[in-house]
């Protein structure tokens, strides 16, 4: 009996150890197809131009989900951020603050200058 459990059980850690990257895959693709939203304003993955608005990369995922979440319950002053956070439940705001937080900032690019 205690053979056919340890089988049992080691089959099962075989088959989540083979999953596993696959899933990961998908959340990885998921987190930053919600993130993509936010690149038009903050700069290709998070990493902006000229630093305004604020680059995202890199970023505590902890401390960034907090700024969503009161963005998203009016407690921070927005022109649209509160409206964007609204759009998206807690778990989906916890993925895109994990997507920022796992992506390594690039050195500021300087805004671009307008013609003479």
């Amino acid at each position: 009996m205690k053979i056919k459990f340890a089988f049992r059980a080691a089959a099962l850690l075989a088959a989540a150890v083979a999953v596993w990257p696959a899933a990961h895959a998908q959340d990885s693709a998921g987190a930053r197809g919600l993130a993509a939203t936010c690149f038009t304003c903050h700069g290709t993955d998070g990493n902006s131009v000229g630093g305004v608005p604020p680059s995202l990369a890199g970023r505590n995922k902890d401390d960034l989900l907090q700024l969503l979440k009161d963005f998203k319950a009016g407690k921070r002053p927005a022109t649209v951020m509160h409206q964007h956070a609204r759009g998206y439940s807690d778990g989906q705001l916890e993925q895109i603050a994990g997507y920022f937080a796992g992506v390594k900032p690039v050195a500021p690019a300087p805004a671009p200058r307008r013609g003479n």
